[in-house]
């Protein structure tokens, strides 16, 4: 029984997949940023695409 609650109290007590869930938490974070810019520059951004086709476009 000691070996059971030793073996259970390592797997509790380990931190590997701690570091997978911080950059997954950062990789969020960052997705999460590029929406917000995305959702709030997303016209600017089309209208300035827009004047520059019209300019490149020539007579």
């Amino acid at each position: 029984m000691s070996f059971v609650f030793c073996i259970l109290r390592n797997w509790l007590e380990s931190q590997k997949g701690a570091t997978a869930v911080e950059y997954g938490l950062i990789a969020a974070g960052i997705a999460l940023v590029i929406a917000v810019s995305v959702f709030a520059f997303g016209g600017e951004v089309e209208a300035l695409y827009a004047s520059l086709d019209g300019a490149l476009d020539g007579p």
